[in-house]
Parts: structure tokens; C-alpha cells; sequence
């Protein structure tokens, strides 16, 4: 006689809070079709919110404004960057245009993301202070999209994803990079661009060379992938980001690298016998034209104003204009790696992880009364410290998952090399060249992969459904605390984002390290 099946619990008694609200939501079919658009559209509207309110203060030009706001203005104007007069800054403020001259002027920048501010002003007029900024508040809201598209298709959780986009609508670094005219945002859209482009060039890839299993080509050899037309969209977003900084090359060498290495191992996985050299000698010429010919020809064209007009920098160097654009290219590195001047806010690679020394990008001269005698307004591009200090722990957390899957011989995840390859792209070049004068705001390339990989950290410490019912709810409560806090710890440093005017000893509390002032 058998004995009798133990009596499970009910099954809500096995859930936790989290999940049984989830899926009653997820049961509801109006319910679920509905959070398709409705979460990334409320994430969306959020980062929005916060980054276009009060776009236009101050109304004066901040930090490296000087630079781009004027070239922008000379490009619209005479299709290439021009010299100004000594108090440019100030007239430009009133909507005086008249110190610009015709003069060409040495830039160390391609062109695109300056025709890209010069939108705004086309729109809002050359003294509008939101134009100066509009178009870079834009893209920085729209990267908010692109972090929540990439974290949907990574974990297949639209949870996750709402919280990844989430955590960098409410970042103070991707705030304030949003609310000024440089050019670090603008990069950092075209590059997750990209990013998201290449991963879905993967999803669409490796069902076919499923095909090989099925005996449909031959063994010893897979297919040659010339249809691929996310690749080469992902070839025109990276090098419209190299046309905005020349930055965005790493992240173009890093995922053609990650195009053939992730190609190679679906080969293996297929069955094909001679994978590695398949993937790297048949597919990757392949898909090095398809990456990077898009890429080059996006570069090229950003460069059309300069080459169609007679009085850009350097123009007359050469009877052949690509010739003399490339002489001026030489030109351009010779200052880069020349670069090493002091600067007060100057923060090299290795301190970035530690957040030792963020920028200052304005300080008012007057700032305007707050209640006290003592008033002070700042526009600090100071991360949300407990998303930069998690996401760089959790960063560590997948380097030992990665290194684990290695010695395990187990296949890696893409929610977890995915986060590392953008690292290796925006943050090890970095390291390289230490001797450089460089900032910590460039860093706003690397937050949405250390977001990226706090979110995976985040799921781990929630817990999955083979865990104990205890430990799961231990693990969500530990997740909904620690958002909570973080949710906090912005609203609390959203006036030092924002330029507000605040009591002196307000402001001295969000210095949490001497390096911050």
C-alpha cells in the first residue's frame, strides 16, 4: 500500500505579495497588453519630467557650453565652426549673434552632435537657453527608453526593465548630462542605440544557424549571414556616436568583437565542426562590412559641411578634400593625446569607480534668495550614490558570475556579458591613457551598464522561483527597501542637479566625500 502524497500549501500560501500581484496582473489580458506600452511610456514621461523642467536655467552659458553652443551656432550659420569675439558668452545670452566671425576655428570634435544642439537653437532661436539644451534633453530622455528596451530583452522581465529605466530616469548624472549642451549625452544615446540594435541582430542571427542542426547546410561549414539588416542599422547608430566622439569607435571595435565571438558560439552550438574559423574568417569579413561600412559612410557625412564649404579649419590643406580632411584628422589626435593639462574638476579613470571627483558644471555668482542669508546654487554631476556604488558592486558580482561560467564550462548569459561588454567599451580605453586631462561626467556612457548590471544583481538578491518561499520574500522586501532609499536619495539631491537656490549648509550636506566640493 502506497503511502499517501504529502499536502502542499495553497498555492498563494507559496507566493509572495509581489508575486501574486503580478500575476493577477499578468492574468488580466487588457491588463497585460496594456503595461506593453504603459510601463516604458510612464518611465519615459518621468525622465521627461525631470529633465526638461526649467531646461532653460540658468540662462547663462554653463561649464563646456562655451564650446558647443558657439560651434553650434557657426555650423547652422556657415556650415562650419567659427571664431567669436571675447564676450561672445554674454551676447549670445541676449540673442546677439554679431561677434560670430568667419574665421575657421580648431575644434577636437567631429560635427554631429553640434548639428544636432544647432536643431534646438534653429527651433528656440540662438539666445534661448532651452534651445541651447533642448535637443540634448531629448536624446537623454529617449536613453531612458533605450536602457528599459535593452534590460526588457536581456531578462525578459518587464519589472526589471521598468526599474533599469527607472534608476536612470531618476540618476543625477544622466539628469544633469541631459540639461546641458555637451556632447557626452548625445553619445551615450547613439551608443545604446546601437547597443540594443546589435542585440536584436542576435535574436534574429542564431535561430538561423539553428538550421545546421536540422542538415539544411553543411556541417563542417554554416551559413555566410549577408541579410542582416540590424547589424548594419547598428553600424550607422555607432558611427553616427563615433561622428559625435571619436569615444564611440571603442564601443564599435567592442561589438563587431562581440558580433563574431557570440557568432562563433551559436556556430558551436549548432553542431557546425569548424566554428571558431567559420566565425572569424567566412562571417566576420561579412560582418565587418556590415557593421562597419554603415558606420564609416555616417561618419563621413557628418563631416558634409566642412567639405562643401571653402572656410572650415584646415579646408586649403590639400587640393583633394578628403586628403586635407585627413590631414586635419591628424591634427585632431595630435591634440588628444597631447592633452594633459591640470583642471581643478580633472578626475582620471581609476578614481571614476570611487566617485572621487565629480564636476561642478555651474556655481551662480548671485544665486537667487532661499529663506537665509547664505545661499548658494550648484549644478553638480554627482551620480544618485546609491545606484553608482551599487551598480559598481554589482559589476563586480558579474565579473564573478562571468568568471565562474568560464571555469564551469557553462554558457554565459547575455544579461550578464552584455553589461560587461559596455564597460569594456565606454570605461577600459579609459584606463589606458591616465596621463589624459579627462572628467567624471564622461562616465554618463557607463551608467546605463552599471544600471544594467544592478538590475541583475537586484534579481538575485529577490530571489527566483526555486528558492525557499522565506528567502524570497526576504530578498523582495530587501529590493523594495533598497529602491525605496534610492527613490529618496534623489529627491534630496535634485535641487544640487538642477541649479536651485538652496541654504549654504543644505548644500554642504550632499558633499558626502571632501572630493564632491
Amino acid at each position: 500500500m502506497t503511502s499517501p502524497a504529502p499536502l502542499l500549501p495553497p498555492l498563494d500560501a507559496r507566493r509572495t505579495w509581489f508575486e501574486r500581484v503580478r500575476d493577477r496582473v499578468v492574468a488580466d489580458p487588457v491588463r497585460n497588453r496594456m503595461l506593453v506600452w504603459l510601463a516604458p511610456a510612464l518611465v519615459t514621461l518621468l525622465a521627461a519630467v525631470l529633465r526638461l523642467t526649467d531646461l532653460g536655467h540658468p540662462h547663462e552659458i554653463m561649464f563646456d557650453e562655451t564650446y558647443y553652443v558657439k560651434d553650434a551656432w557657426s555650423l547652422w550659420t556657415h556650415g562650419y565652426e567659427a571664431k567669436w569675439g571675447e564676450d561672445a558668452n554674454a551676447e549670445l545670452a541676449q540673442g546677439d549673434t554679431s561677434s560670430l566671425q568667419a574665421d575657421a576655428s580648431f575644434v577636437v570634435h567631429p560635427p554631429l552632435g553640434k548639428w544636432i544642439i544647432a536643431l534646438g537653437m534653429a527651433l528656440a532661436g540662438p539666445g534661448s537657453s532651452v534651445g541651447w539644451r533642448f535637443t540634448t534633453a531629448v536624446l537623454g530622455t529617449l536613453t531612458v527608453l533605450l536602457v528599459y528596451l535593452i534590460a526588457r530583452r536581456l531578462s525578459g522581465s518587464r519589472v526589471l526593465a521598468t526599474v533599469a529605466g527607472g534608476l536612470l530616469a531618476i540618476d543625477g548624472l544622466g539628469i544633469v548630462m541631459s540639461r546641458i549642451a555637451l556632447l557626452d549625452g548625445i553619445l551615450t544615446f547613439f551608443l545604446l542605440l546601437g547597443f540594443l540594435l546589435v542585440l536584436i541582430d542576435r535574436e534574429r542571427t542564431i535561430p538561423l544557424l539553428e538550421t545546421a542542426r536540422a542538415g539544411e547546410v553543411d556541417p563542417l561549414a554554416g551559413p555566410v549571414l549577408w541579410a542582416r539588416p540590424w547589424l548594419i542599422a547598428a553600424g550607422v547608430a555607432l558611427g553616427a556616436a563615433s561622428a559625435v566622439k571619436w569615444s564611440g569607435l571603442y564601443a564599435l571595435a567592442a561589438l563587431g568583437l562581440y558580433a563574431v565571438v557570440t557568432d562563433a558560439l551559436a556556430r558551436r552550438r549548432a553542431g557546425i565542426v569548424l566554428w571558431p574559423t567559420d566565425a572569424a574568417f567566412r562571417q566576420g569579413p561579412v560582418s565587418f562590412v556590415l557593421l562597419v561600412g554603415p558606420a564609416l559612410l555616417v561618419y563621413l557625412a557628418s563631416w558634409t559641411g566642412w567639405l562643401v564649404t571653402a572656410g572650415g579649419y584646415d579646408r586649403g590643406a590639400d587640393a583633394n578634400p578628403l586628403v586635407a580632411l585627413w590631414k586635419y584628422h591628424e591634427a585632431m589626435l595630435g591634440f588628444h593625446v597631447g592633452l594633459v593639462s591640470g583642471h581643478p574638476y580633472a578626475s582620471p579613470a581609476w578614481q571614476w569607480p570611487l566617485l572621487l571627483r565629480p564636476t561642478a558644471i555651474w556655481v551662480a555668482d548671485d544665486p537667487a534668495p532661499c529663506g537665509t542669508d547664505h545661499c548658494i546654487a550648484v549644478t553638480s554631476s554627482v551620480p544618485n550614490p546609491l545606484i553608482w556604488y551599487g551598480g559598481v558592486v554589482a559589476v563586480a558580482f558579474l565579473l564573478y558570475l562571468f568568471v565562474r561560467g568560464l571555469i564551469d564550462r557553462a554558457p554565459a548569459r547575455p544579461a550578464v556579458t552584455y553589461p560587461l561588454v559596455g564597460l569594456l567599451a565606454t570605461y577600459v580605453p579609459w584606463l589606458l591613457i591616465p596621463q589624459r586631462t579627462i572628467f567624471q561626467f564622461y562616465t554618463v556612457v557607463m551608467a546605463p551598464f552599471l544600471i544594467l548590471a544592478l538590475v541583475v544583481a537586484l534579481r538575485t538578491i529577490a530571489g527566483s522561483a526555486d528558492d525557499p518561499l522565506h528567502r524570497r520574500q526576504a530578498g523582495q522586501r530587501t529590493v523594495v527597501v533598497y529602491l525605496a532609499v534610492v527613490i529618496a536619495v534623489s529627491a534630496f539631491y535634485y535641487p544640487v542637479w538642477t541649479g536651485w537656490s538652496v541654504p549654504y549648509p543644505f548644500w554642504l550636506i550632499h558633499n558626502w566625500l571632501p572630493g564632491w566640493i
